[in-house]
């Protein structure tokens, strides 16, 4: 576990309010002629924590259906991305944050379940940030989440509660922001070689796939919700929100037996809706023990670009 000073907050974050405060920062840096990163260019040296989290049965449930999943105690990886959510963000709309939230890209994200957790337990969540890097369009961090069981204040907080169940790391592009002090010259590298084998799935995405995931991750970021939204953003479509694929994806895999897993998924292309993608889910190399490993890509059947790729593995 890392981050820094550990910062207790005394609820869950309301990510409504999250997203005025971060279009308040927009809305200054516009008036300001652009954001002003601050000096030098560094991440804060803080964690945020968040104790006695519950997850919430009904959205839990509209979330299942949302994403094709069958009903279960259990829940699923990506809805605990959901859950953790509002504590990273809270961490990213800091003032001393020195990258801008709204307009951030999902580049890469990383899951790691280590054991199952069912809807009624206790959670304790931790967010902080880094690996600031440069990007040749822009500025990368890296958001790490852990969830833990959380120990009913039997121990001192700041000491952490248990073992890690679920991990997540989520790799986000500030696009156009360079930082000082930040390598800017990294070379872009050639669109990777894809030939578009035979899909096993194809899905049809509408408009408003968006604001229905919107409406059970709390995740209202306005590239995602309306073409006007996202035009103010720089982005000709609204877009498909990254983990709603890497969701959809984790449903129609299923987890690996055991139930502890890790799960990859990179972005190479934005989804902009509404949309058909076609997807193919297959076998990759056996893992240790000879544990099989899925494998899958998503791609535009029309023009043959692929928008993400990633696997999943037994731990």
């Amino acid at each position: 576990m890392s981050g820094g000073v550990v910062t207790i907050l005394p609820e869950m974050p309301s990510l409504s309010r999250l997203y005025l405060t971060a279009a308040a920062a927009a809305a200054k840096n516009r008036m300001l002629g652009g954001h002003q990163p601050g000096q030098p260019a560094e991440l804060p040296q803080a964690s945020h924590e968040v104790h006695s989290v519950l997850a919430d049965v009904a959205r839990l449930t509209e979330y299942q259906h949302l994403l094709g999943g069958s009903a279960r105690d259990v829940m699923p990886a990506g809805f605990i991305h959901t859950l953790a959510f509002p504590v990273a963000m809270s961490l990213m709309v800091r003032e001393d944050f020195p990258l801008p939230l709204l307009g951030m890209i999902h580049l890469q994200n990383r899951i790691e379940q280590f054991e199952p957790i069912l809807y009624a337990q206790p959670l304790a969540i931790r967010a902080w940030a880094t690996e600031l890097t440069g990007h040749r369009a822009g500025t990368q961090v890296d958001v790490v989440v852990e969830v833990r069981a959380d120990d009913g204040g039997t121990r001192p907080r700041s000491e952490g509660n248990g073992s890690c169940l679920w991990r997540g790391i989520s790799t986000y592009l500030a696009k156009g922001i360079f930082l000082p002090g930040l390598d800017k010259s990294i070379e872009a590298r050639p669109a990777p070689d894809f030939a578009a084998p035979d899909p096993t799935a194809l899905w049809r995405l509408g408009p408003d796939v968006g604001r229905s995931y919107a409406a059970v991750s709390g995740d209202f970021n306005p590239i995602h919700l309306s073409a006007l939204s996202a035009k103010v953003l720089g982005m000709r479509r609204s877009i498909a929100h990254g983990m709603y694929l890497a969701s959809r994806v984790l449903t129609e895999v299923g987890s690996p037996e055991p139930d502890a897993f890790s799960a990859d998924i990179s972005f190479e292309a934005p989804v902009f809706l509404p949309a058909t993608l076609a997807l193919r889910i297959g076998d990759g190399p056996a893992v240790d023990g000879g544990s099989s490993r899925s494998e899958y890509e998503g791609w535009n059947p029309r023009t043959g670009r692929r928008h993400f790729s990633g696997s999943v593995s037994p731990l």
